[in-house]
């Protein structure tokens, strides 16, 4: 019964984790290289992301800048971002590529908050998902006499436990990234 438990905790961990990590690719009017991370350009044929081709730093609170290490890329990375659905038109002046990030629009504020609270929303909905296998499982052993029906309770109990807590997780990561987007 434990590696039902610590499966469930794991997979709702990771739902969190990548929440996480998809909120820090909304761009939210500063720059942040995070938004770069699901862009791929063709290198010699090989899908690659940005990172891994250039360095990448913020020059100031709205500009970042991309430096790739081998010039006859600079192109290719421009291409890639021009075609991605970052909303902003890169400059390059030979050497850097330049993203200025421009400054939301109140429009485009709120139409990132409703992104943000799908995007929670989806999360919380896998969260339970995962609580419903677990239960399932329990239930089987529960069937099979594994165990009694006071530990299937127990259990119950426990899971609900960690799906309380993954999604006060959720909740709070999402009403961090809003408060985040309207106060830019």
């Amino acid at each position: 019964m434990e590696t039902v438990f610590a499966f469930a905790e794991e997979k709702m961990g990771k739902t969190v984790k990548a929440l996480g990590n998809e909120f820090a690719s909304i761009r939210a009017g500063r720059a942040n290289a995070a938004v770069l991370d699901k862009i791929r350009v063709d290198y010699y044929g090989t899908p690659t992301p940005i990172n891994q081709m250039a360095a990448i730093s913020v020059a100031e609170a709205r500009i970042l800048n991309i430096q790739p290490w081998d010039v006859s890329t600079l192109h290719p990375i421009e291409k890639a971002i021009l075609a991605s659905d970052i909303g902003i038109n890169p400059s390059n002046d030979g050497r850097v590529i330049r993203l200025v990030f421009p400054a939301l629009t109140e429009e485009r504020r709120k139409e990132l908050c409703k992104e943000i609270k799908k995007l929670a929303e989806d999360s919380r909905i896998s969260i339970r998902s995962t609580r419903r296998d677990a239960i399932e499982k329990v239930k089987k052993m529960e069937k099979a006499s594994e165990i009694t029906e006071d530990d299937l309770k127990v259990a119950e109990k426990k899971l609900q436990d960690f799906t309380d807590k993954y999604i006060k997780e959720i909740d709070k990561i999402a009403d961090e990234k809003e408060k985040e987007v309207m106060s830019i």
